[in-house]
């Protein structure tokens, strides 16, 4: 049996240090939730940058990609996001094209427009951020023309290499109009950012594709969604997991008092409201839900509804804890429910 939506799963990996866990103990998870995930089906393993993040220990998503490209064997690999103010897009141009090369056709470049860190960390890596985002559009041309091999310095031409034989691709991760828009400019992919964001993404995603204009790179629109999600045999489990993976990044929110966190592109999925309630869980009607939690089937109504609501068959699932275990038992129970809840939802809407 077939259904008439297909949806696309993929990871996004903040790396995070779960109970206590090492640097290298995290690292060493990424790549094995990379390698079941591909055994599993998803279409890509993407992973973030933060800077001066104690629970989270990914800094630099390109030197990690290429360790876990030589650890699988066909899952796409993308950055979730680089955050371009802070670089040359010479350099990030010629990190990701020797990826590209690495992998053949498995690289997509993610691109976000934040700090990813606190003050302090922000002015250590790259000196005055805001001078830097007010930039960006300068940088984003600059960037897609070397991705084009049309970039000049002075009226000399600058080739970002080495120049892979499949090109990578290209997209802009965030919240709202502003990214949405520079998306669409420069002919991008875009990933509304759900698990960031209490907007349901209908007009970030409407602007991105009114605005798209066609790139050497995509033709037509692309988007994804990225929604944080706690996958359980149980709603119960499901529930208790997130109340306890809230808990534990209260904890370290309070711990590192003095990171600001931002709003274009986060530190975490943010899954309890002030009050401390959640969000949503796999039966609520709710448009605009940062975290889902439920059974497998409750998890897959609410994707199921996201994709309808922004005309995408892409999800990029974020979940962070509350153990290495139970977030890949999440993983697992997402992916080995997908095709059944399809076919019914299909049905259901035929």
């Amino acid at each position: 049996m077939t259904f008439e939506k297909n949806i696309s799963l993929g990871v996004l990996d903040l790396v995070p240090r779960l109970n206590g866990a090492t640097a290298e103990q995290a690292l060493q998870q990424a790549v094995l939730l990379a390698q079941r995930a591909e055994a599993w089906g998803y279409a890509r393993y993407w992973t973030s940058e933060h800077h001066d993040m104690a629970e989270l220990a990914s800094a630099a998503p390109e030197v990690l990609l290429a360790h876990i490209g030589a650890r699988t064997a066909s899952i796409q690999l993308g950055s979730g996001a680089v955050l371009l103010p802070h670089y040359s897009p010479l350099k990030v141009a010629e990190s990701f094209r020797l990826l590209a090369s690495l992998y053949p056709g498995r690289i997509e470049l993610g691109l976000g427009r934040a700090p990813g860190g606190g003050p302090h960390a922000t002015m250590a890596l790259s000196g005055n951020y805001l001078q830097h985002v007010s930039k960006l559009p300068e940088s984003l041309a600059s960037l897609t023309a070397l991705l084009e091999d049309r970039y000049t310095y002075e009226d000399v031409p600058v080739t970002a290499r080495p120049v892979p034989e499949t090109s990578l691709s290209l997209w802009m991760l965030g919240t709202n109009l502003k990214s949405a828009a520079f998306a669409a400019q420069f002919g991008m992919g875009y990933v509304f950012g759900q698990f960031m964001s209490d907007s349901d993404g209908v007009q970030a995603v409407r602007r991105y594709r009114e605005q798209f204009v066609p790139s050497a790179y995509l033709k037509r629109p692309v988007v994804m969604a990225a929604v944080s999600v706690m996958c359980a045999s149980s709603e119960r489990e499901a529930l208790i997991w997130s109340r306890e993976m809230a808990d534990k990044r209260r904890e370290n929110q309070q711990r590192q008092s003095g990171d600001q966190l931002d709003r274009e592109y986060g530190t975490g999925p943010s899954s309890v409201s002030d009050s401390g309630e959640l969000v949503g869980s796999g039966h609520s009607d709710s448009n605009a839900l940062k975290h889902v939690a439920g059974t497998p089937e409750q998890v897959w109504q609410q994707l199921w509804r996201l994709t309808q609501r922004l005309n995408t068959n892409g999800i990029l699932v974020v979940t962070a804890g509350p153990d290495y275990e139970r977030r890949l038992d999440s993983y697992r129970l997402l992916a080995e429910a997908k095709e059944e809840c399809l076919i019914r939802f299909s049905q259901c809407n035929s």
